[in-house]
């Protein structure tokens, strides 16, 4: 399996992470690449530089699932931000739109707001740059699957599956996934994404939901108690030409591994009625039972199970990294999907 990395991606660190009213440590560390990179290696592949995108048709590619206005803002946040006095050390929200009446501001902070729904993803200096060159990976991995390769993966930090359309959450800045489907959907009529993320694919789901050529399939853990709390339900279904081309599969929090699998066959059961040309995998390894936000059981060896199964699909697929934070097993869990890939290694 061709697999690809960018190493500017590392520059981005964000620091800042709220939960349940305790600042702690950020889960969306750089470390993760190099613990995702030994995976790779302990199943004996190896990582190549994508081939880039030109900055057109980059940019062309973000617009296709992202609001201009969302695109200057991230282009510019951290500059501006630079100029209000006594500006943090990162580019963090403390305001949030609701309400029946809501009008877009011309003001930073207000925009802040509005185009990051969380605290989770922090802007800080080099953001900008490793999320475009993040988007960038997986656009090159769909090059690459469009070029024939049966299978690539792209290794994309920060992850982008909780990226709506006009804004950044859950240490996600461009949905990456988003992007490699809207490319796949220029050489197919009909494109899938299926997310096994532990996280629901909300943004992902808010992208393409009056969308009906692109499939949009989660399975994940019940969102009424876990991120991103208020999308993930089943009944969830698109709307306009996109009703009936989202499907969600909430899993009771702690379920193991019979019931993960079994969700995911019943998924792929979705997308081969869909009749795709190819398939985006949204490669969550959170859902394992030692990650640290804890919220499903799955064992490191049933990640291979779900590769074997995604694999029989027999479809082009571009596998494109979402979450797994930092714990001892994290690596083993890469390995032990790509081990179940048929032929991966070759």
């Amino acid at each position: 399996m061709k697999c690809l990395f960018a190493p500017e991606t590392n520059a981005h660190a964000p620091e800042f992470f709220l939960v349940r009213g305790r600042v702690a440590p950020n889960k969306e560390r750089a470390e993760r690449a190099q613990r995702l990179l030994k995976g790779l290696a302990d199943a004996g592949l190896s990582v190549d530089a994508p081939d880039m995108p030109g900055k057109a048709a980059l940019d062309a590619a973000l617009a296709a699932v992202h609001t201009p206005r969302f695109l200057a803002f991230l282009e510019h946040a951290w500059r501006d931000w630079q100029e209000l006095p006594d500006f943090g050390p990162e580019v963090i929200p403390n305001i949030h739109p609701i309400g029946p009446a809501i009008t877009y501001p011309v003001g930073l902070v207000g925009r802040v707001g509005w185009h990051m729904s969380d605290t989770g993803c922090p802007v800080g200096p080099d953001t900008w740059a490793a999320a475009r060159a993040a988007a960038g990976t997986a656009l090159a991995a769909a090059q690459a699957v469009v070029d024939g390769a049966p299978a690539a993966y792209a290794l994309c930090r920060p992850p982008g599956h909780h990226a709506y359309a006009d804004s950044a959450g859950g240490h996600c800045i461009l949905n990456n996934s988003a992007a490699a489907a809207a490319f796949l959907r220029r050489h197919h009529d009909r494109v899938a994404v299926l997310d096994i993320d532990v996280h629901h694919g909300n943004g992902t789901q808010g992208i393409f939901w009056e969308r009906g050529d692109v499939l949009t399939v989660s399975v994940h853990a019940d969102p009424s108690s876990f991120y991103p709390f208020y999308a993930g339900y089943v009944g969830e279904n698109g709307a306009g030409p996109g009703q009936g081309a989202n499907l969600n599969i909430p899993l009771p929090r702690g379920s193991g591994d019979q019931v993960w699998l079994d969700a995911i066959a019943g998924a792929l059961d979705r997308v081969a009625a869909f009749k795709p040309g190819a398939l985006v995998l949204a490669l969550g390894l959170d859902a394992h039972e030692r990650d640290p936000l804890g919220g499903l059981s799955v064992t490191t060896p049933a990640f291979g199970d779900a590769a074997r199964l995604v694999a029989a699909a027999g479809l082009p697929t571009v596998l494109v990294q979402e979450g797994g934070y930092l714990s001892d097993d994290l690596s083993a869990n890469l390995t032990s999907f790509m081990g179940g890939w048929p032929n991966a290694a070759r």
